[in-house]
């Protein structure tokens, strides 16, 4: 595909750096010279120096054939405005970042009457990740498939694990519970097991399952924590104000803690229901006389990741909440990954992959869609999801009569209600959904699971 992103930030950046690895045209649009050049010194990627907005830069950069412009840019207005511009001037789909809570309620309005793709809000995005780890803390990452029926869920073997030494063919019959274990991430390495796997402390598995399933196996093998009914926020940016509602609407009490008095009225008036305390939330005696001691979910959103990771780091040390870590910059993420920092957050990288599924589903959607898409392991693996069409070339067919490339697993179908977490004599019907995990390629089709 031919592809305009305007705006080089950090999200400009993320989506760059995947978009050019997947073999599409790039070209990036940015008022600030220094920015342009940072990107097109290290990534295979045509940059132009101008105003997103700017007719003729959009023609200098090819919107006249181009399929895809993202806008990116800090103005949601500007953002909006240059999608407007580029439909006018071409004929390609267009998405849009747009962060401000006041456009929330119009979200359905503005992509009908803007002709927009898609509209994306990292905050609002970044909330609802975080938000489902509190609905499960037993668990220090959740992804969402088919609707909400299927979960994968990621959590790491401990010290005392009944899984140590475990070998995965005897999981089942040891633990009695019904989950499939997707990908095990150990040190940099990125394992699909099989079933002489052996697990390891310090392994970070992810599985598949319905969720009740999920609470059966995390309470036999050690890893029980009950839902937060209470959360102290600290920081109060959009993060913090779009997870406030959604814990408020769910019955969970929330506590933000904001140093900027007049952020603080804001957020008072927004949000009557929280508690807004004015204060430093590095403040150990403020953390204190809030009950963070107490405190059964606890998430750092300040706009500084090393204020977020000591604020973790304490609180893990003072409490037993459910912690959360937002983190703006992933340079260093190997590192923070084995720090106990609780559940880790990457807004811009939440953005890029829900993008990235956009584009994948829009490059060929012939037999199936990607219907959903996360990435595992620092982008080593992908989890996807498809909707099975009559005429995919997967339909059908026992899957072990498959020939399936190397690292792929299929890890669940939804059908008419019902998860199968399959064996060799399933079958993948027409308007199942199916959760693919894969590992060291990349496909926009199921039918690309398959060796040629």
């Amino acid at each position: 595909m031919d592809i305009i992103i305007v705006g080089c930030g950090k999200v400009g950046f993320t989506l760059v750096e995947q978009l050019s690895n997947e073999d599409h045209n790039i070209v990036v649009i940015d008022e600030k010279p220094e920015k342009v050049q940072y990107i097109t010194d290290r990534l295979d990627v045509m940059g132009i120096v101008g105003n997103g907005i700017n007719h003729k830069t959009l023609l200098e950069a090819g919107i006249a054939t181009a399929d895809l412009l993202i806008a990116v840019t800090g103005d949601d207005e500007k953002n909006l405005l240059c999608c407007v511009i580029a439909k006018k001037t071409g004929h390609c789909q267009t998405i849009a970042r747009v962060r401000n809570p006041i456009y929330n309620g119009e979200i359905a309005f503005l992509k009908k009457e803007f002709g927009l793709a898609m509209i994306i809000n990292p905050e609002l995005t970044a909330a609802n990740e975080i938000s489902r780890v509190f609905q499960f803390p037993s668990a220090i990452r959740v992804d969402s498939f088919a609707k909400g029926h299927v979960e994968l869920l990621h959590f790491k073997v401990s010290e005392n694990s009944p899984l140590i030494h475990l070998k995965l063919f005897n999981l089942h019959q040891t633990l009695h519970s019904n989950v499939l274990v997707c990908t095990v991430i150990r040190g940099s390495e990125v394992i699909i097991p099989n079933g002489d796997f052996e697990f390891r402390a310090g392994d970070t598995v992810a599985i598949a399952s319905e969720r009740r399933n999920a609470i059966d196996f995390f309470r036999k093998i050690g890893i029980v924590k009950n839902r937060v009914g209470n959360a102290i926020l600290a920081g109060g940016g959009k993060v913090s104000f779009y997870l406030a509602k959604i814990l408020i609407q769910s019955g969970i009490r929330v506590t933000i803690i904001e140093i900027n008095p007049s952020r603080c009225d804001v957020l008072s008036e927004l949000l009557p229901e929280a508690t807004i305390i004015c204060g430093d939330a590095t403040d150990q005696d403020l953390l204190s006389e809030e009950g963070l001691e107490q405190a059964q979910g606890f998430a750092a959103l300040t706009g500084l990741d090393e204020e977020n990771i000591l604020l973790s780091l304490y609180a893990n040390d003072v409490s037993n909440a459910k912690t959360v870590t937002k983190i703006n910059r992933s340079s260093f993420n190997s590192v923070i990954n084995e720090m106990n920092l609780g559940s880790i957050i990457y807004p811009r990288v939440i953005t890029a992959d829900y993008i990235l599924k956009y584009v994948r589903s829009t490059v060929n959607s012939i037999n199936s869609n990607v219907e959903t898409l996360y990435k595992l392991a620092g982008g080593k693996a992908e989890a996807l999801e498809f909707i099975i069409k009559e005429n995919s070339a997967v339909a059908g067919i026992p899957l072990q009569d498959l020939n399936f490339r190397k690292n792929t697993l299929i890890c669940c179908i939804y059908r008419n209600g019902k998860v199968i977490l399959p064996g060799g004599q399933d079958m993948m019907l027409a308007g199942d959904s199916v959760l693919v995990v894969i590992s060291g390629y990349r496909i926009s089709d199921i039918k690309e699971i398959l060796e040629d």
